[in-house]
This record gives C-alpha cells, structure tokens and sequence, in this order.
C-alpha cells in the first residue's frame, strides 16, 4: 500500500508542482487571498489585472482554450467517427443560430448571453468534476456510486452559489428581476440565507468528502482534488460576480490547455511512427490554439460587421457562440469510451520513460 504521503500527493501526470500550480489552480487560490486581503486592507481598491495584462492572458490561455477543443475534435480520426454530426452538423446548426442572434440581439441575442452566462459556471464546476475523477483513479481509489455523485454535488455547490449570485445577466437575475429582489426584504433575506448555506457548504463538503473516502477505503484523494475545489469555490464565494468571471475565466482557461497538451503529448509520443520530442508536440499544438483562437475571438466578429452588423453585437454574439460551441463540444471528447481518452490516462511505460 502506498504511505500516507504518496496518497496524499497523487499520482501526477507531470510533476507535482506543474499539476498541483497549474491544473490544480493553486496559483489562482494564491492571486484570490491577495484580491481578498487587499480589498479588506483597503475596500475601494480594484482586483482586476490592468488591460494590458489582461489581453495576453486571455489570448495564451483563454481563447487558446477554446480552440483547443475544436482542434482536438476534427485532428482525431476517432473523433469524427464516433462522433460526426459533433463534427460536420452541429458548425452549421452554430452558424444558423449566431446568424439569427446578431440580426436580431435584442430579441435573440440576449437570450444567447443568458445562456452562455449562466452555463460557463456549470462547465467550470463540471471540469473539476471530471479533473478529480482522473486523479482519484490515477491515485488508486476505487470510486462507488455514492462516492462519484457526493465528488460531483460538492463540484457544484459554486455554481449553484453563482446562480444565486444577483447578477441581472445570469442565473436567477434571469428569471426574477433584480430591482424586484431589492424591493422585498423577505425574498432578499431568504435568498441571502441560502447563498450562505450555499457558502458554508462549498468549504464543508470537500471535508466530508475527505473523511468519507478515507472511512470506506483507508486511504485519502490526492489533495489536487481539494485544492481544485477550493480554487473553483473561492472564484465564486470570496469575489464579486464580475470578478469571479475573469479569474475563474482564465483559471480555466490554463487548467484545460495544461491537461489538454499532457493528452495530446502522451498520444502523440505513443504513436509507433513518431520521431519527435514531447516538445515538438506540445509546442506544436499550442501553437495551432493560439492562432485559432486569435481568428476566432479578434477575426470573425468582423466579418458580421463587414456585413453590415455593429461591431458590440458581433463581438458579444460571437463570444457567447464559442462558448456554447465549446461546452458542447467538450462534453463529447473527454468521455472515456474513446480509446485514446483510457490510454491517455493510464501511464503505459514507453509514454512514461518518454515524457
């Protein structure tokens, strides 16, 4: 059996630092404290990284993110076989929708972004769901059912905390109009006592979770787990809506380009053929993710306003596509009854001596 210290740092796909700064988003935990403590410190002071800083991050991270997705679909043969109208019918159904909606933003845009709002926390928590499902079984547990839907409930407590966040343009400021909230005390105290519940729990469920796992099997999660779940809960609960979203945004962002270059390099170096170093693959790929997602985030917008469209609607249009597009996507090509997806996540010993 492995020590105590073994289960405790998992099994990592690179190292444990690589894993636990960038997958496990121990530096966006780190970037949160120092926005908290400075807003206590000082209350008028503003978290948000300077422009600046901010276009290269969601250009290296974010937009490569989304690309990544698109590029890992059509580059795998299994792909658009197991999965072709994924592949060929949905773009078409994609265009047709974004068509309509930058024609139309007020009637059908708005409902396009309410969508897109309201389903990227989802996907956030639906990530770390599956991220700490690839590191329990790579640590060795032996997840029951119980055990997978109390690891999944406990990834979604930030986005139901988000939901309930009273933001006009997401979640339950959808349904119920927000200066409706603020007019009656008691929908607003009872709506304030369940993002409270909903606060509390997201740091108490990963500790009976913990406990739980270690009463039936002896042994503990890798503790890349919790620190995922703290990250995604601290985006939420700690920061305002608007801030959370950028932070939670480009953690993401990082968090999915990281396991998706270990996937991609891993295949790649497992291929009989191959004659290159895990470099050459990973810098490769990224390269393509980074160009694909400056065409797709700073290039195709215009081609609506060269149409005739307003260059705002186009850009929000076209920015909550993407996402859906993605959340789609990504949906399908993670899921293990794909072949490469087992073999990926298992250490074979010609990938392991390579990488």
């Amino acid at each position: 059996m492995k020590s105590i210290r073994q289960q405790l740092v998992g099994n990592c796909f690179l190292h444990p630092a690589w894993d636990y700064l960038l997958i496990g988003g121990f530096w966006s935990i780190l970037l949160t404290l120092y926005w908290l403590v400075g807003r206590v410190a000082d209350p008028g002071r503003d978290p948000y990284l300077n422009p600046d800083q901010l276009v290269w991050l969601v250009l290296f991270a974010t937009s490569a993110h989304f690309a990544a997705s698109t590029i890992r679909l059509y580059s795998k043969p299994t792909y658009l076989k197991e999965f072709s109208f994924l592949a060929f019918g949905f773009p078409v159904v994609t265009m047709a929708v974004l068509s309509v909606c930058v024609m139309f933003p007020g009637i059908f845009g708005r409902y396009l972004q309410v969508i897109y709002l309201t389903w990227a926390p989802f996907h956030y928590a639906k990530q770390i769901y599956g991220l700490s499902l690839m590191y329990a079984f790579r640590g060795g547990s032996k997840l029951g059912s119980v055990d997978k839907r109390l690891i999944y409930w406990t990834c979604m407590i930030p986005f139901l905390y988000a939901v309930m966040s009273g933001s006009s343009h997401m979640g339950l400021g959808w349904l119920i109009p927000v200066d409706l909230i603020n007019s009656n005390s008691l929908l607003r105290s009872g709506l304030n006592s369940i993002k409270l519940v909903l606060m509390v729990l997201t740091f108490i469920m990963p500790i009976v979770l913990y406990w739980r796992i270690w009463k039936t099997q002896s042994r503990s999660l890798p503790l890349i787990v919790l620190t995922m779940m703290v990250a995604n809960g601290l985006w939420w609960t700690g920061l305002s809506f608007l801030d959370a979203f950028v932070i939670a945004t480009i953690a993401h962002g990082i968090q999915y380009v990281a396991i998706m270059l270990i996937y991609h390099v891993r295949e790649q170096l497992a291929e009989p053929a191959n004659k290159h170093s895990w470099a050459f693959h990973a810098g490769g790929f990224y390269a393509k993710c980074v160009v694909l997602g400056y065409a797709l985030f700073n290039c195709w917008p215009f081609i609506f306003v060269w149409a005739g469209a307003g260059l705002a609607e186009s850009m929000l249009m076209v920015i909550a596509t993407i996402n859906l597009h993605h959340f789609i996507v990504d949906a399908y090509i993670w899921r293990l009854r794909v072949p490469e997806n087992q073999k990926a996540l298992v250490d074979p010993p010609a990938v392991a001596k390579t990488a």
